[in-house]
């Protein structure tokens, strides 16, 4: 990933860009391409039938994650409550993606990676948003 580079090199940098938030950024878009990867891979399972809520929360779940990077990346002027309230609905959509996916990975590997994923997501939106004060900049 290349956020760092990306957000250190902008020439009018605003906004808090901690070590937190910028792992979360890249926590945030290997979730979501994981979880995309995770609802194609449920798909193509025999029993896809029993698998339409966690085909349906993964990709709720990469919408939050792109969504909630693209709002944190941005530079040129950050509203700190927006991107704190993205974070935690980032937290929440992984949250309930890992437990969707924790439910069929004994038998599908895509959706234990997709739940390790999640997971790591989860605990990166959690960090970046307690890294974060309530000020608009």
């Amino acid at each position: 990933m290349h956020a760092q580079q990306m957000i250190s090199t902008h020439p009018q940098e605003r906004g808090q860009t901690g070590a937190a938030l910028i792992h979360c950024i890249e926590e945030c878009y290997d979730c979501a391409q994981t979880c995309t990867a995770c609802a194609d891979a449920c798909l193509g399972e025999s029993m896809v039938q029993s698998l339409t809520q966690c085909i349906r929360t993964c990709l709720d779940c990469a919408d939050v994650c792109v969504a909630t990077g693209t709002l944190a990346t941005r530079r040129t002027g950050s509203n700190v409550e927006l991107v704190t309230a993205m974070l935690e609905v980032c937290e929440d959509a992984c949250r309930s993606c890992a437990r969707e996916c924790e439910r069929h990975m004994d038998r599908m590997p895509h959706c234990r990676i997709c739940a390790e994923a999640c997971r790591r997501c989860e605990a990166a939106c959690r960090e970046a948003a307690g890294a974060m004060s309530p000020t608009l900049q």
